[in-house]
């Protein structure tokens, strides 16, 4: 009996040692591919991260020469701007003075429209007075013409009208 599970032992054995000396060179093998895989894939995430740096690399670039076009932009519209200002104040100061020349002018006219208005006035009340003062002095001249005395003076009874009715005859 000894013999007998010694030697079924002994097959057994070798048939295990068989199995574990396969599974050994599948394990190896498996290991090999593992490892194999796992270097490939070190090598793939390796030209990943080069080409993500390359495209960030660009990015930045990119995102760099933009902002040298702004800063130009910036400083070209700011300049602009300084000139557009003072434009606009040398104007602005242009129409200030204009505007102030129009209102001087605006009075000056009133004060002539005034000063004609003054004088129309007075001229017409002058012309009726003269009118009545000479009807007056040439029917007095008519009813006393035999009296040197009271005999008209033309020069004396016009003085003598403005001296009587001075809010008449105002200077303007």
């Amino acid at each position: 009996m000894a013999s007998s599970s010694g030697s079924g032992s002994s097959g057994s054995l070798s048939a295990a040692t068989a199995a574990l000396a396969a599974a050994a060179g599948t394990e190896e093998e498996l290991r090999a591919l593992m490892e194999q895989r796992r270097a490939k894939r070190m090598l793939s995430n390796r030209e990943s991260a080069r080409r993500s740096r390359m495209r960030k690399q660009r990015h930045l670039d990119d995102l760099t020469a933009q902002a040298a076009h702004l800063r130009r932009e910036n400083a070209h519209v700011a300049t602009a701007l300084g000139l557009t200002t003072q434009g606009f104040l040398a104007v602005d100061a242009e129409n200030a003075v204009l505007r102030t020349q129009a209102a001087e002018l605006a009075a000056r006219l009133g004060s002539l429209n005034d000063i004609l208005a003054c004088m129309n006035t007075n001229a017409a009340a002058a012309a009726g007075a003269v009118a009545v003062s000479l009807t007056a002095a040439a029917a007095a001249a008519a009813s006393a013409s035999s009296d040197p005395y009271l005999t008209f003076d033309g020069a004396t009874a016009f003085d003598d009208l403005l001296r009587s009715c001075p809010e008449m005859f105002q200077l303007c």
